[in-house]
């Protein structure tokens, strides 16, 4: 890998990370586009490493709200703030069970197929299609006859139900960010409120699959130590995909945010659409 192609990947990752278009599903038709064969360990590695980056920009952008939420937690205040968190761990439960159970499977979907990521991206537009006529339309026409819709705080049945969808997420073309928002927004609950929600929620399994990759590189498996320096990125190409990465993403995050206020992910559903379209028909016309 040098340091274009990171570069690349590094933004791809900072818009699609935030954008409800799947960030796992962009990286690997990118890594196509630009004719990348990485795979296994080098492959996660580097995706780590993206999403860690996404991770921090999420933290950095939303500071306001994340530091109340350490100072009640850690400071056991008991407070909405305290409880907001235990919302947030009750729905990294679902990812928590599908990682432990699943690991090795959903590891060998990240191989470059792009069809499986086609398929995904289809779901995820009909998902943000059903989304908006279900819920955002109607919304619309309610507003338009000056009646006010407001919809609920994220409740503790709320927070496990959008942990389901992003544990469903996990797979490469089906966006996390456009799975929980749009989750909740069928279920009811305020708009303004599920951005941050979802954005938080992802911190804590990005967060412990990282720090699950660093023991492994502090104390390797002796029978993996010759495997894992084989397909290990170097550390120029890193930088500047993690630089990358962190920089739009502080973008992205915000632009995406006045997004989900406004009601406007239609046109993400038709860009899914199509690229998952072409993904299919790219993997079918490239088949060996």
């Amino acid at each position: 890998m040098d340091w274009l192609q990171a570069l690349i990947l590094g933004i791809v990752q900072g818009l699609s990370e935030y954008l409800p278009i799947s960030s796992s599903g962009h990286l690997e038709i990118f890594k196509q586009i630009l004719g990348m064969d990485i795979k296994g360990s080098e492959s996660l590695q580097f995706d780590v490493v993206l999403h860690v980056a996404t991770v921090l920009s999420t933290i950095v952008v939303l500071w306001r709200e994340f530091i109340p939420l350490l100072t009640s937690f850690f400071g056991w205040k008991r407070d909405d703030n305290f409880y907001y968190v235990l919302k947030l761990l009750l729905s990294c439960v679902p990812i928590l069970i599908v990682g432990l159970l699943f690991k090795k499977q959903i590891s060998a979907l990240f191989d470059g197929n792009l069809l499986v990521v086609g398929i995904c991206l289809l779901i995820t537009a009909a998902l943000l299609s059903f989304t908006y006529m279900s819920r955002t339309e109607p919304e619309r026409k309610l507003r338009a006859e000056g009646i006010t819709v407001k919809g609920r705080d994220i409740t503790w049945a709320d927070a496990f139900i959008i942990g389901c969808a992003q544990a469903v997420a996990v797979l490469p073309g089906l966006s996390r960010s456009g799975s929980t928002i749009a989750t909740g927004i069928i279920i009811g609950d305020r708009r303004d409120k599920l951005a941050q929600f979802s954005f938080f929620m992802v911190i804590i399994p990005i967060l412990g699959q990282a720090l699950l990759d660093i023991k492994d590189i502090i104390f390797p498996d002796p029978d993996k130590v010759q495997a894992i320096a084989a397909g290990s990125v170097e550390i120029l190409p890193m930088l500047i995909g993690f630089l990358a990465a962190f920089i739009v993403g502080c973008i992205a995050c915000r632009w995406m945010i006045e997004l989900i206020k406004k009601g406007k992910l239609i046109w993400f559903a038709i860009y899914c659409a199509i690229a998952g379209a072409i993904s299919i028909i790219w993997q079918l016309t490239h088949i060996a």
